[in-house]
């Protein structure tokens, strides 16, 4: 702790020492207005493309903005929901209370690709390397602006940016002095077949306040949210074909494993040989419903205390801390109980000076897997060893009596089951209880994780820092640096972390994790400003990485002020998260390790591919049932087909990205506002998944020599038993990295019409595509990408005596899904979401009734996840502050 302790108050020092500096700054003269100014602000700024502010239109990369307008004209149920309708982003949903944004491909549950920034600071929960959702992010009432860059940005923010990032920007309480309230009552699960409907519930407060006029202001906010949350009822088979040799299908198959039913996975069945023949059968497992509590609640609040040195130098200290109950997605689906987050940050904000130091705490509170929790409520009742005998004589019984073999499996699972915990009793629940408390996957459900993040940053803009010094550097040229530091710091459980190297850390014997680097940024504007040309270049340091440079060129063109062409190449590195390096979890008899050597040395050397193991045993099955094989005949007859893992340890991931865009204001006074881009992204070394096996020497015994007899190993890999564990395998999920070339490409088109009356019109389109160059290396793609997306909206804020409305379309196409949790097609859909607005000025009292998929077409974003109905609600908002 003591350490920990020095490294973050060593960030904090830095930054009152910069603080010193900025406040002997002198004020700075006002930049001009841009010429152009009509209903759709030309003049809007954006800061997130290149880390300064500088005109949206003249942007070198795409950015999408929702500014203070877009936000009270959103039809969603708040601005995060809103940000689903941008050009070029896909949101998933694997809880009300939990969506994730991404764009440009490559999605999945916690997007490690993209950041989520709040005033340019990460809000991500530090084990998961990715936020979890807005729960430690602003509140409706604080939010000013919302910036997205799709595509990479690493080579300006480092932090694995690699597919792009987010910045949320909150209201700053100079600016915006006053007292806000806002209350959302609502309903959601209107028909749902698997629920009664339920209510919905959002209380939010903002107060701010300036306490010495152009020197110290505060502001605070609290955010309340129940609701009921999205529940996963799919209950497709995954496994239909687990006993096609023997024309068991559908219900009679007794390997059945549906995607939201848990406890009967690969791992949780076995082969069993009844009557001369070898089935493939499975424990009964649970509904997803029945081991989770779908009651989701949030209590976020924050804190910020600002102070100015001058009108343009401001140093702010800002707390967030947010507990919460939610479901939440990797691998396998959790349930996050009592789960806090806390930030503390120090930012420095001024005209040539930035620099940031924060420090992020997590506790995983009482969270629980939902997969491991089903595994052992049914081991914990009766050992697999047990009710493998008691189903094999159940069987042999009902054959006996002269039952079908459908009938016998049925009767058989009906008397193996006998007594088993039975949701919805007291039995059940207290087992539940008990077994969530066990921070052991094997005979637990646990999830204990205490994480910390470390980070410190500053900003130079040094031609800035020179003109101000008396420089005659031309105004057109452009300079800056900065420097960043992160550590992640874990606290070893046993169970998901442990430290592969006690005594590194010699006080605390903590896993810590850490990254340095820095950027140079060099630019210029030429032909009388019309030509803009920027390059940057970024140096990255892990602890377990070689140095690594990003740079990143761009240009944009304008021939007229209306009128920019922008083009720019990218490269980034994004080092393995946290999980992906350093996981260390038994999970339902299949261990999940990072992939870094110090965690798995000599895992990937021993083991075999479990998609050639899958192939190899149903060929095993197939020749015992429809041949007459003996099970010995059957595995010398196909095991050629077991392939060696060819995968080996972590590397970096690499992306080069091309993008050219071009951004215009037309018609006349700029009503019509078009933004065009294309991108095409190459990846090396793509970070994914493999599950492999190692064969040992009988039940936890070495693994077997490298020159063993392939027969041996054979008969090894031949899962033929419901024990555990396994005496004859250790199955292994192991992160690594693809061997395939993988590119990808898109492009997008926004329209943003300003019609009379204040009307204001909008259409997007956005394409994206996978182009694998090489196949069948045994990883998933995992891009889980539509190709195509559309969004269609129209709004107006005082249509008629100061009642407005704003009405949203989205519509995605169906896209392959690939994960470890299940693999299949996402059907496509489309949702509508509404809503009317009324205004009462005298006092400041805002009505907005609204709805989210209005027409409560279910859906799914991914499989695996929750069905995803109509949200309907009433906000009232009560509203003092002036500004912005």
């Amino acid at each position: 702790m003591t350490q920990l302790l020095r490294r973050s108050i060593l960030p904090a020092s830095a930054g009152l020492l910069l603080t010193q500096l900025a406040a002997a700054q002198p004020t700075p003269a006002r930049r001009p207005p841009l010429p152009d100014s009509t209903k759709i602000d030309l003049s809007e700024v954006v800061v997130s493309a290149s880390r300064v502010e500088e005109s949206i239109l003249q942007s070198p990369v795409t950015v999408e903005k929702l500014n203070p307008r877009a936000l009270r004209l959103t039809p969603a149920p708040s601005f995060f929901d809103a940000i689903e309708h941008l050009k070029g982003v896909q949101v998933i949903t694997p809880s009300l209370g939990f969506k994730v944004i991404n764009a440009r491909g490559f999605s999945n549950t916690t997007n490690v690709r993209f950041v989520q920034l709040v005033d340019g600071i990460d809000n991500q929960a530090p084990h998961i390397g990715g936020p979890i959702g807005n729960v430690l992010g602003p509140s409706d009432l604080d939010i000013q602006a919302v910036e997205i860059v799709p595509g990479t940005a690493a080579a300006l923010y480092g932090l694995n940016a690699i597919n792009g990032l987010a910045n949320f920007t909150t209201r700053n309480p100079f600016r915006s002095e006053g007292l806000s309230v806002q209350q959302k009552t609502g309903v959601n699960h209107v028909n749902d077949p698997n629920t009664d409907a339920h209510s919905y519930s959002e209380t939010s407060l903002r107060y701010a306040k300036v306490l010495v006029p152009d020197k110290l202001a505060f502001k605070v906010n609290g955010t309340y949210l129940r609701v009921y949350d999205w529940i996963a009822s799919d209950q497709t088979d995954i496994n239909p074909n687990g006993n096609a040799t023997t024309g068991l299908f559908g219900a009679d198959n007794p390997s059945r494993d549906p995607v939201s039913g848990y406890g009967n996975e690969s791992s949780n069945r076995g082969n069993l040989t009844l009557g001369g023949k070898s089935y493939q059968v499975a424990r009964t497992g649970y509904r997803e419903q029945d081991v989770v509590d779908y009651n989701l609640q949030t209590l976020k609040t924050d804190a910020a205390l600002h102070y100015r040195f001058n009108s343009q130098t401001e140093l702010a200290y800002t707390y967030r801390v947010a507990g919460f109950d939610n479901v939440y997605q990797r691998s396998n689906r959790f349930r996050l109980e009592d789960y806090r987050l806390q930030q503390h940050a120090l930012q420095l904000t001024g005209p040539v000076m930035q620099a940031r130091a924060y420090f992020t705490q997590e506790n995983t509170g009482k969270s629980y897997n939902l997969r491991s929790a089903a595994e052992n409520l049914d081991r914990s009742f009766k050992t697999d060893a047990t009710w493998r005998t008691d189903y094999t004589a159940a069987w042999n019984a009902a054959t006996q009596a002269g039952q079908t073999v459908a009938q016998a499996h049925a009767a058989a699972r009906l008397a193996a089951d006998a007594g088993r915990y039975q949701p919805g009793t007291a039995a059940f629940n207290d087992q539940l209880n008990k077994l969530a408390d066990i921070n052991n996957w094997d005979q637990g459900a646990a999830l204990r994780v205490r994480a910390d993040l470390v980070h410190a940053e500053a900003q130079v803009n040094l031609a800035e820092a020179l003109r101000r010094a008396g420089s005659r550097l031309p105004a057109a040229v452009d300079f800056s640096l900065g420097a960043d530091h992160r550590t992640y710091i874990i606290v070893p459980d046993g169970n998901y972390f442990i430290n592969p190297e006690p005594g590194k850390d010699r006080l605390t014997d903590n896993l810590t994790y850490s990254k340095t680097g820095g950027f140079v940024q060099a630019g210029a504007r030429l032909l009388n400003e019309k030509l803009r040309l920027t390059a940057t270049l970024r140096a990255d340091k892990n602890d377990y990485f070689d140095l690594k440079f990003n740079p990143r060129f761009t240009a944009g063109y304008s021939p007229t002020p209306r009128h920019n062409f922008r083009l720019s190449y990218q490269s980034g590195y994004r080092f393995p998260s946290l999980f992906e390096a350093f996981s260390n979890v038994n999970s339902g008899q299949v261990k999940r390790i990072g992939g870094l050597r110090v965690m798995s040395d000599g895992v990937f050397e021993n083991s075999y591919l479990r998609s050639s193991i899958d192939a190899f045993n149903a060929a095993v099955t197939r020749d015992i049932n429809t041949n007459g094989l003996s099970r010995a005949q059957a595995i010398a007859n196909n095991q050629s087909q077991l392939v060696k893992n060819p995968y080996t340890y972590l590397r970096p991931e690499h992306i080069n990205s091309l993008e050219l865009g071009y951004k215009a204001a037309l018609l006349p006074g700029g009503r019509l506002l078009a933004d065009v881009d294309f991108y095409y992204n190459q990846y090396r070394d793509f970070i994914a998944q493999v599950e492999a096996y190692v064969p040992v020497s009988g039940a936890g015994g070495p693994p077997l020599p490298a020159d063993a007899p392939l027969n041996a190993v054979a008969t090894a890999l031949n899962n033929t038993t419901l024990t555990s564990p396994n005496p004859t395998q250790a199955r292994y999920r192991l992160w690594t990295n693809s061997r395939s070339q993988v590119q990808n490409y898109g492009g997008s088109l926004g329209l943003r019409y300003e019609l009379p009356d204040g009307y204001l019109a909008g259409a997007n389109l956005t394409y994206a595509r996978l182009d694998r160059r090489t196949n069948g290396d045994g990883l998933e793609d995992g891009f889980n990408t539509p190709r195509w997306a559309c969004n269609l909206s129209l709004a107006n804020e005082n249509a008629y005596k100061n009642f407005g409305f704003g009405l949203n379309f989205r519509w995605q196409d169906a896209y392959y899904s690939q994960t470890f949790l299940v693999t299949g097609t996402v059907p496509a859909y489309h949702t509508l979401d509404a809503q009317i607005s009324y205004l009462v000025p005298k006092p400041s009292l805002r009505f907005k009734l609204g709805a989210s998929n209005v027409l409560n077409k279910y859906y799914v974003s991914y499989l695996g996840g929750p069905s995803v109905g109509g949200l309907y609600y009433l906000a009232v908002t009560f509203n003092t502050s002036a500004g912005n």
